[in-house]
């Protein structure tokens, strides 16, 4: 039976997923990252990858016919001709390209998605006036550069990747200003999600027993693909990813683009995934507190009752959305002694700003909100989400899927099944949409736990 893999790049860790040609689950493997692996990002990642695979089961590998991977959004990095890394990656949160910001503003249109600190083309100019620069031919994202490794052909990426980097994702070009930067350095040839690549290198393929034609697929960004695998697919259907950070996703018929709050719209077929993404999330309630205190404490709060408290929960000054502040401060006192309270207070004030998102997209033109659906490690919290049905006043349910991971593996499936379609239409090349993927709902032995991306 054909498989199909999909492997999720996150803040804490790697994860893949192998689904059959039903969508269920026939294999998970993870990788953290250590603190020690920080100092060598794109090793890491290479090692994390091919761990991976190698956790596989072989028999899976013999039947894998397509692999996808996602990334962290504008999480990137500058090559050489060899695809070799000339300098240290920079991930989606670093807000250096502040420094070039005023002079983006009097190249990029008004409130345009690339103007944020963090963005892919703010880093890209920080990065040119780095001594590295010179060795440097490609810039590309992590997703693109990890799929690099398996298929071996440099400088491709995909739309979803590509917008923080001012893509045009409604005429499918770059857009004429941005080509009149003339920056000395290939921009990456851009597909749609789920487009046929290449197939693996040889070596790639003779190491870990993988299929001969196993194809490698343009994947897409963490975050998008949490949203594939909870099935959602109406408009005013949304995706919160509660991981390290937090995420929105909402599906709209009306495309909302504002820099200025960190707002910006990926296309979905012929609908629009609007929304955007905070620094705050899991990670900042994993500077106070154990995986175990978590669980433990959460039980002892009471969703239904309002905290007094009122933080903007973030690890280090500076904000994406609904905030766009590259220097919003954390707000995290006054800190009560009771920790039961503290924690309330903390998920209490994250939940406000998902809720002040969600408002903020709507007050812009998208639909209305009918149901938030919850992906990554904060979704398992079923205080929290007492809490946010207070805040949001729509349904939040947890999808039987939840893995990015999950959502990448689907990706990888319909390209595959994009090929053979082309195939039968006797014509080269693979294009087209991405369309509604729904999963299949297995059994509860195929259910996923969850993104490990810290709460539970």
């Amino acid at each position: 039976m054909d498989s199909y893999l999909g492997i999720d790049f996150g803040t804490s860790g790697a994860r893949a997923v192998v689904i059959d040609e039903q969508a269920c689950i026939q294999a998970q493997a993870r990788y953290p990252f250590e603190m020690s692996e920080v100092s060598d990002l794109a090793s890491c990642w290479k090692t994390a990858l091919f761990s991976l695979l190698e956790q596989i089961p072989q028999q899976l590998r013999g039947e894998m016919r397509a692999i996808a991977i996602n990334g962290t959004s504008s999480t990137v990095l500058l090559c050489d001709d060899a695809g070799k890394p000339v300098d240290v990656p920079l991930l989606y949160n670093d807000a250096r390209g502040a420094a070039v910001i005023e002079h983006l503003r009097s190249i990029a249109p008004p409130n345009h998605t690339v103007l944020s600190a963090t963005s892919s083309l703010a880093k890209l100019l920080w990065m040119s006036q780095l001594p590295s620069f010179a060795q440097a031919r490609y810039f590309l994202h992590q997703a693109d550069w990890l799929a690099f490794l398996l298929h071996g052909q440099l400088g491709v990426s995909d739309y979803h990747n590509a917008l923080k980097l001012g893509y045009d994702v409604e005429k499918f070009i770059y857009p004429e200003w941005l080509e009149k930067m003339q920056v000395r350095i290939h921009l990456p040839k851009v597909v749609t999600p789920g487009t046929f690549i290449a197939g693996l290198r040889p070596e790639i393929a003779s190491q870990f027993g993988l299929h001969r034609d196993c194809y490698v697929c343009a994947g897409t960004t963490d975050s998008i693909a949490a949203f594939l695998a909870s099935g959602a697919q109406f408009p005013g259907e949304a995706v919160t990813s509660l991981g390290s950070t937090l995420v929105l996703k909402l599906l709209s018929r009306t495309r909302v683009e504002d820099a200025k709050y960190g707002i910006y719209s990926h296309r979905l077929g012929d609908l629009w995934l609007t929304g955007g993404a905070s620094n705050t999330g899991g990670a900042v309630l994993g500077q106070f507190f154990t995986h175990a205190e978590l669980e433990s404490l959460s039980r002892e709060i009471d969703g239904s009752k309002v905290s007094e408290l009122d933080y903007y929960p973030l690890l280090k000054p500076g904000e994406r959305f609904p905030i766009n502040d590259a220097n919003l401060a954390p707000r995290l006192q006054p800190r009560p002694n009771n920790d039961v309270e503290f924690l309330h207070g903390l998920l209490e004030s994250i939940a406000r700003i998902e809720a002040r998102g969600y408002e903020l997209l709507q007050e812009f033109g998208a639909d209305q909100l009918t149901r938030v659906y919850t992906a990554g490690g904060g979704a398992a919290n079923d205080t929290w989400s007492e809490i946010r049905v207070r805040y949001l006043q729509v349904p939040v349910v947890r999808p039987v899927n939840t893995q990015a991971a999950y959502g990448t593996a689907l990706l990888a499936m319909r390209g595959v099944g994009e090929i053979n379609r082309t195939r039968r239409r006797g014509r080269r090349g693979v294009g087209g949409e991405i369309g509604r993927m729904n999963p299949t709902i297995c059994s509860t032995n195929d259910r996923t736990d969850g993104d490990s991306d810290y709460i539970n």
